[in-house]
C-alpha cells in the first residue's frame, strides 16, 4: 500500500503524520521539538521523518506546512519568522536529496484551507475562504474548487491587508495590517498598551498578558478585555467585507486559538460585517463555519495537497 508522510512545522514542535492510500487519518504521528542541542531545525524535520518512515509500505511522497512564505515552484521557504535561520531556505531540495523522493512544502494556512475544505467544515464548497486567528492571522482560498496560490505561491497573506496607515504595528514590521488589530497578538498589544497609558483594568499588575488571560478577564466583564476583543472583532469584520468583495465565497471558516474566545467577539464582528459590506448579496448564501479539524488540519490538508500535486507530474 502506497504511503504519505506530512509535516506541520512551527516554531516549538514538527508533528509528522504517516498516511496510507485508503485512510482519511494519520495511521502513525510523531510529535517532536523543533529545537534542540546541537541540531538545525531542518535536521530535526529530517530525524521526525526518518522515525515515521514506515517499513512495509512504499513512500510516495512528502508535504510539509510550514509558517511563512513559500516558493512553492522551487520548494524554497522565503521566510519562516518562528524558526530560527529559516530564510531562503532550499527545502525541497535538501529533504528530497535525503529520502529520494517527492518533496513539496506551502505555507500552513494554505495548506489548513485544503484540509477544511476536503475534509471539514468547508465539505461541498466551490468557492471558500480559511482564516487562522492565532499569534498571527493567516489565510487560504479556494476559488472554484482550486487552491489559489498566485505566480510564486505567496498569495493570499490575509492577515497583511492594511485597515489604517496610521494603526498600530504589526508584527511583520508593517503598519495598521489586519493582523494587527485582530490576531491574538493584536488583542495582548491593545491592552498593553491601553495599561500603559493608565486605563484601569483587573488585568493590572500581570507579568505576562496573553489573549486567553484577556478572554477570562472579558467573561466577568472587564471594561478593557471587553474592549479588546470587541475591537478585534470590529477590524476583523472590516477585513472580512473587503476579502468577500474580492471573492464573493459561499463559506468563511475561522480556525486558530481566537476562535476559542469566539463568543466575546462575534457579535461585533456580525454587526462590522454587516455594516462594511458593499451590498448584502454577499451574505445571502454565506456560511460562516468554526474549523473542524483541530489540530491535525495542517497534516491531513498536506495529505490532500500532495496526492494532488503527486497526480500532476505522475
Amino acid at each position: 500500500m502506497d504511503a504519505y508522510i506530512t509535516l506541520d512545522i512551527g516554531g516549538t514542535n514538527i508533528r509528522c503524520a504517516l498516511f496510507l492510500d485508503v485512510q482519511d487519518e494519520p495511521v502513525d504521528y510523531r510529535k517532536i521539538d523543533t529545537v534542540a542541542e546541537g541540531q538545525t531545525p531542518i535536521m530535526r524535520v529530517i530525524s521526525a521523518i526518518k522515525e515515521i518512515w514506515p517499513a512495509k509500505h512504499k513512500v510516495k511522497g512528502i508535504c510539509a506546512a510550514v509558517p511563512g512564505s513559500v516558493n512553492v515552484k522551487t520548494g524554497t521557504v522565503l521566510l519562516a519568522p518562528n524558526i530560527a535561520g529559516w530564510k531562503n531556505v532550499e527545502f525541497a531540495w535538501i529533504i528530497k536529496d535525503e529520502f529520494q523522493v517527492p518533496v513539496f512544502v506551502n505555507n500552513d494556512a494554505r495548506l489548513a484551507a485544503i484540509g477544511e475544505w476536503k475534509k471539514g467544515a468547508g465539505i461541498g464548497h466551490e468557492n471558500l475562504l480559511y482564516f487562522t486567528i492565532s499569534t498571527g492571522l493567516g489565510g487560504g482560498a479556494i476559488v472554484h474548487n482550486r487552491v489559489l496560490e498566485g505566480d510564486l505561491g505567496i498569495a493570499t497573506e490575509s492577515g497583511h491587508i492594511t485597515l489604517d496607515d496610521e494603526g498600530p504595528l504589526c508584527g511583520c514590521g508593517k503598519i495598521g495590517h489586519l493582523e494587527a488589530f485582530s490576531s491574538g497578538t493584536g488583542i495582548e498589544n491593545f491592552v498593553k498598551a491601553q495599561l500603559t497609558s493608565g486605563v484601569d483594568s483587573t488585568l493590572r499588575g500581570l507579568d505576562d498578558i496573553r489573549a486567553s488571560e484577556i478572554a477570562l478577564a472579558a467573561r466577568e466583564a472587564d471594561a478593557l478585555a471587553v474592549a479588546a476583543y470587541n475591537r478585534a472583532g470590529y477590524y476583523l469584520g472590516i477585513g472580512i467585507a473587503n476579502y468577500l468583495h474580492i471573492f464573493n465565497p459561499t463559506c468563511v471558516i475561522f480556525g486558530g486559538g481566537v476562535t476559542q474566545s469566539s463568543d466575546l467577539w462575534m457579535l461585533e464582528f456580525n454587526r462590522s460585517l454587516e455594516a462594511h459590506v458593499l451590498n448584502p448579496l454577499y451574505l445571502e448564501n454565506l456560511e460562516i463555519k468554526m474549523a473542524e479539524l483541530g489540530d491535525n488540519v495542517g497534516l491531513v490538508g498536506a495529505n490532500e495537497y500532495l496526492k494532488e500535486m503527486l497526480n500532476r507530474i505522475s
